[in-house]
């Protein structure tokens, strides 16, 4: 089966979208998702962005906002923007790795429906302590294997591909033959071109 990359980051808002939207539309298409989080903080560092672009730039960042609302209105998700924004996501993140690749698209929704959808804190380990126990997972188990060396180097690893891939933003998908489609206003575009639809 063909396989598509999708790259998101927790703190990322039109990945909320994507996230919900993603293996749907997948599997219409017959296409598997490989689910990449990654980390977006760093990726904005290199450009000089010690903050959101939409907290940077006010104006980009009132759009967004409402932009979103549309968006999640469209597609029939609940929707409550984030205080503070943008979350920490690095626990968020690590913990994601630490799961087996069948169980991260279920985590990584759930995460991002408590985040977007209900206003909760995802840097706090009480939030994702709630999510992997409603997953029928041992919470402080997985939680403690989040912050061991392996899942640290593992995020590292992926941040360093993304890089190489010239990720510069959230979501992103990436096709088998390196093709890059950025925002979830290009989603369908970018499973179209993965199964040869262009």
């Amino acid at each position: 089966m063909t396989s598509v990359d999708f790259w998101y980051d927790f703190a990322s808002t039109y990945s909320y979208p994507s996230a919900m939207r993603i293996e749907k539309l997948a599997a219409e298409r017959d296409l598997e998702v490989v689910w990449r989080p990654f980390l977006l903080g760093p990726v904005f560092a290199e450009l000089g962005w010690r903050n959101s672009p939409f907290n940077l730039f006010p104006v980009k960042g009132r759009y967004m906002w409402r932009d979103l609302e549309r968006v999640c209105a469209r597609h029939h998700l609940p929707f409550q923007p984030p205080d503070p924004f943008p979350q920490n996501s690095l626990l968020a993140i690590r913990t994601a790795l630490a799961l087996d690749d069948a169980r991260r698209p279920e985590f990584s929704r759930a995460v991002f429906e408590a985040e977007f959808a209900h206003g909760l804190a995802i840097a706090e380990r009480a939030t994702l302590a709630d999510i992997l126990t409603q997953m029928d997972l041992h919470a402080s188990a997985v939680l403690e294997e989040a912050a061991l060396p392996a899942v640290k180097q593992k995020l590292k690893t992926h941040s360093d591909a993304a890089k190489r891939l010239g990720i510069f933003g959230a979501p992103m998908l990436v096709t088998d033959e390196g093709e890059l489609f950025w925002g979830h206003d290009r989603l369908e575009e970018g499973l179209d071109w993965a199964v040869g639809r262009r």
